[in-house]
């Protein structure tokens, strides 16, 4: 793994506060080269006011296309699903056209047809081919304890899968749809929001680059990464952090 480009914030308002500017000049940055900002979003409670500050934010809404990396395999109104959750801190509140939007199908019976979808999904609006890859101009991601990374979790099958865009992860045997390692390290940019003393074993094993990666997901994750770290997370784990 490279060294880790890691930058430290004293709490979550500051790093929310420096995620959005962040966010912000990587859609203008894409709208000036190619006219559309293809954004991929995470879940969990840490990126929520990330979302729900940029409801004010000066942009041209029309060119962004949102997707999630992954998903809780429940309906879009149940509470736990992370495409909800960005609809009611966000995406219901700003102009992005809503074919423009693109939430994970969860009402199929089985996932891996949900998980067929979304690939197709995905390579029509990139308009690629089978076999290629897109390249998101930035995906979000988080990470948990236990050093998993959208739903890339320990010692699962999906994160060997490296002939498939989406992919089926296993979360205490519940199923979730996930981005698979080989598309999230294709992203132009990749920006991971940790916070919390919770995170510090995990990114110790991360960044150190001798971890097993099955243990700890977030290290299979070498593409061009930037991580986003409270000073909690950071501690005893990043110099002078």
């Amino acid at each position: 793994m490279p060294t880790p480009n890691v930058r430290v914030f004293p709490d979550l308002a500051a790093l929310t506060a420096a995620a959005k500017q962040f966010v912000l000049e990587q859609a203008t940055g894409a709208i000036a080269q190619r006219g559309q900002f293809m954004l991929a979003l995470a879940g969990g409670n840490t990126p929520k006011p990330l979302y729900e500050s940029l409801v004010c934010a000066d942009t041209p809404w029309s060119r962004w296309h949102i997707f999630w990396g992954d998903e809780r395999y429940v309906p879009l109104d149940h509470p736990d699903s992370n495409a909800g959750m960005a609809f009611q801190a966000w995406l219901n509140h700003v102009p992005i056209p809503k074919n423009q939007i693109h939430p994970m199908p969860t009402a199929d019976a089985d996932p891996q047809t949900a998980a067929d979808r979304y690939e197709q999904i995905l390579r029509q609006t990139f308009g690629i081919r089978e076999g290629e890859v897109p390249s998101f101009d930035l995906i979000l991601l988080g990470m948990g304890p236990d050093g998993h990374t959208a739903s890339l979790f320990p010692h699962t099958a999906a994160l060997t899968v490296g002939d498939r865009l989406i992919t089926v992860g296993n979360k205490d045997g519940q199923p979730r749809l996930t981005f698979t390692v080989p598309l999230i390290n294709h992203a132009r940019q990749i920006l991971f929001l940790v916070t919390g003393a919770n995170k510090q074993t995990a990114l110790r094993h991360i960044f150190s680059g001798t971890t097993d990666p099955h243990l700890y997901p977030a290290r299979l994750i070498t593409g061009n990464a930037l991580w986003f770290l409270d000073a909690a997370a950071a501690e005893g784990v990043v110099a002078n952090a």
